[in-house]
């Protein structure tokens, strides 16, 4: 099928007779891409696109792909015959949408998507943009991992289904040993290479359902989703190992490292604060006991 590479400008599309007036009405265009600028979260566009063309053009399901982004969508059940394009506005990739249903399409149908989907650009791309900013604003820059605005985010969204689901949710902080003497010897910049090597080798340790974030300067913090006291200590004893056995190799210099480990699950009614607290003093109580050591809430 072909694809949507035009310049997104309703205006323009429409003087240059790109689209085919008698298979859509400029007015049904406008109306439609009024409608989806009124939000700027992509799942609720595509669904609201997907609801307002059905009835122009009956389809099973809609599904969508950002892959530089990491963003998929998908309404509906897949179906045999497909039509798909590759979305772009002034060489800008948008993505790629897949339509699909039981029966052929029509090629006055195809003809028809395609019209539709010009009030479909520029919404998306606002909803691109948007997604973007607010992944870089829950991105560390240094590490690459999630910063501590992601994990209040995320801590009380698992905290909420701990609660409702009545499972276990553990929690992990880390502070790396030392960390000032390591700066003032070696210098920032070798600091700077310490803490990705220790974010590397931490999200590299921890599963797949398990999340990490720098929580600020050599501090980060593990949340462990279903997973209970013994759990939560081993992966710690694990990182810690791991961390220890690093030989990081920074402007020619060889450094070892090591880090502190609090580990704590969650209470029944208690929340995002008081966990992190009860972790944190864990952690204290690891620097204390002579770092590189883990440690678990009383």
């Amino acid at each position: 099928m072909p694809p949507i590479g035009n310049t997104g400008n309703l205006v323009s599309l429409f003087e240059e007779n790109i689209f085919d007036e008698t298979q859509t009405d400029i007015s049904q265009l406008l109306q439609l891409s009024s409608q989806l600028q009124t939000s700027l979260d992509i799942d609720s566009i595509l669904t609201a696109f997907s609801e307002d063309i059905q009835s122009m053009v009956a389809h099973d399901h809609l599904g969508y792909g950002h892959e530089e982004q990491g963003i998929t969508f998908s309404v509906g059940k897949s179906a045999r015959h497909k039509l798909s394009y590759q979305l772009t506005v002034n060489d800008e990739d948008l993505g790629t949408l897949l339509i699909s249903r039981r029966r052929k399409f029509k090629a006055e149908e195809s003809r028809q998507l395609e019209n539709l989907l010009c009030a479909l650009l520029y919404p998306l791309r606002n909803a691109l943009l948007y997604h973007s900013a607010l992944t870089a604003a829950h991105k560390d820059p240094l590490t690459g991992i999630d910063n501590r605005a992601a994990l209040n985010e995320v801590l009380d969204r698992e905290i909420e289904l701990a609660h409702r689901h009545q499972r276990p949710l553990g929690m992990i902080v880390i502070d790396i040993d030392h960390f000032k003497s390591i700066n003032d010897t070696y210098g920032h910049s070798i600091g700077d290479s310490l803490l990705k090597a220790m974010a590397n080798c931490a999200e590299n340790t921890i599963r797949l359902s398990d999340q990490l974030f720098r929580y600020g300067g050599e501090e980060f913090v593990v949340l462990l989703p279903e997973t209970d006291d013994k759990g939560v200590k081993r992966l710690a004893d694990r990182i810690r190992r791991n961390v220890a056995e690093m030989d990081c190799a920074c402007e020619g210099k060889h450094i070892k490292m090591t880090a502190s480990f609090g580990v704590a699950t969650l209470r029944k009614d208690e929340d995002g604060k008081a966990l992190f607290a009860r972790t944190d003093q864990a952690l204290y109580q690891a620097k204390k006991d002579g770092r590189n050591c883990t440690r678990i809430a009383k």
